[in-house]
This record gives structure tokens, sequence and C-alpha cells, in this order.
């Protein structure tokens, strides 16, 4: 058990700090309202993530103040999978709940009692429909999401504070991509970002795609990460056979099946 950290100058503030733009702005909410002595951005690494994230998250802590925390099981989302014996996907998600809701859940409950400290979320306006969920997840501590308060702002509008703080925001939203976690990988996500993906990093879109076979091989299990729903008749679609339909013709999967990334709540 980690040793308690001192609350003597009164409530904790602990924001779930995700490297994303929102977890940055929600931070420096709570940090314009109650300071940053008793100020705690905490990060779950999944050890998967981009490399800019780390850039970004140096620069946001040093803006915001308050004390930073790094968290690591030590294993990435596709170690998870192996050692659960199942592959994430949309419903379900082994990576985030033991890599994310698991380890800060323990470090919170070994760091505060429910009585001295409040958790902050990224989750903004446009996410409110999560937040039900998240506060049961977190229960029995208390859960705000300030950027659910007023004044009601938008992502670009976050990005546009972030540059005039003078940071540079996470080159995977230059990318394109809807947020900055697990390097623009997600297995909630659909086949639009995996297209993104292929498209802007092929690379890494190639280790994953090696990755999901080296799994379905493993569990001898015809399985994957997204689903085929032409026809009528829903199947898995490989990371493979997403790529070799976008070979032929870079349109031929689900414009709009994005998917979205929900590590914090069930």
């Amino acid at each position: 058990m980690s040793e308690a950290i001192n609350d003597a100058e009164g409530q904790a503030h602990v924001v779930m700090f995700s490297g994303g733009v929102g977890s940055w702005a929600a931070a420096k909410r709570v940090a314009e309202r109650h300071g940053a002595s008793n100020l705690h951005l905490v990060f779950a690494d999944t050890m998967m993530e981009d490399e800019d994230l780390y850039r970004f998250i140096n620069e946001a802590v040093s803006n915001i103040g308050g004390q930073f925390h790094r968290l690591a099981d030590g294993r990435t989302p596709w170690d998870v999978f192996r050692d659960t014996r199942f592959l994430g996907n949309t419903r379900a998600d082994p990576c985030s709940r033991i890599l994310k809701r698991e380890l800060l859940r323990t470090w919170l409950e070994e760091t505060f009692s429910p009585d001295t400290a409040t958790v902050y979320l990224g989750i903004d306006w446009t996410e409110i429909h999560r937040l039900s969920r998240v506060e049961s997840h977190w229960k029995p501590w208390t859960v705000v999401a300030p950027m659910c308060e007023a004044p009601l702002v938008s992502k670009s509008d976050m990005l546009d504070q972030l540059k005039r703080e003078g940071i540079d925001a996470p080159r995977l939203y230059g990318m394109g991509f809807p947020h900055n976690n697990c390097g623009g990988f997600c297995i909630k996500a659909g086949q639009a970002h995996f297209r993104l993906l292929l498209l802007r990093m092929p690379e890494r879109y190639a280790e994953h795609e090696r990755a999901e076979e080296k799994l379905r091989q493993y569990l001898g299990k015809d399985v994957a990460i997204l689903r085929d729903r032409r026809g009528g008749d829903t199947k898995p679609l490989t990371l493979r056979m997403l790529r070799e339909r976008l070979e032929k013709d870079d349109t031929n999967c689900d414009l709009f099946e994005w998917g979205g990334c929900g590590c914090l709540a069930e």
C-alpha cells in the first residue's frame, strides 16, 4: 500500500489526467478554483502511447502545477488480451479495465479516503451522457466534470486556449485523431478510425495487424476488433481484411463508424 499523501491543507483534488486536451482543460479549471497545493494529476500509462503524449504531459503539468503521478501496470493492451485470453472490442474492454480503471481505483483507495478527495474527469458537455456511468464506477468518491459546467466550450476552444498558453497540441489531433490515447489505437474504435490510422501511420497499423493475427492464432478463434455488418450478417472483420479492402479502394469501409474512447466508463 502506498503512503498516504499529506492533506493537511484541506480537500485533495484528483484529476484523472489522460494526456488529452479535455483533461488539461479540466485540470486548469480545478487549479483556478482551488489552487494547486492539493492538486494531483494522475496518469495511467498503457505503455502503448504516442511518443508526443509524454512531451504534452510534461508541458501540461508545468503549465497547471500540482503533483504529477504516473501509474503503470507494465503491460500493453495486447499483453492484457493475451493474459485474459480475450480480444477487447466495443462491448468489452479488459485493457481499459485493468490498465486504467482498476489501476487508478487502487491508487485512489490506497492514497485517499472518500471524504478527503474529489475526483475530476475531462469529460465535456458533448459527452455528458457518459457521466452517470462514470459517477457510478467511482462511488463513494464525489466525481466532478468541470468541462460539463459553464462556461461551455468546444474542443476547438480548448485547443485555442492551449495555444494561447504556449503549448503545442498533441500531434495526434493534428492528424485527425479524436483522442490522444494508446498511440491512435483503441479497441472501441470503428472502421473509420482504423482507416485513419492506416493512412496516417501505416507502420503502427501494421504492428496492430500483426498483434491481432498473433492473438487469433494463440486463441484459436475467429475473433477481431472490428465487425463487418454488410448484407445483414455480422461477422469479424480483421485489421488485415480491412487493410486489403482499403488498398483496393480507400473508401471501402464504414466512413461514419468512428467509435469512441471511454476508458474511465464501465
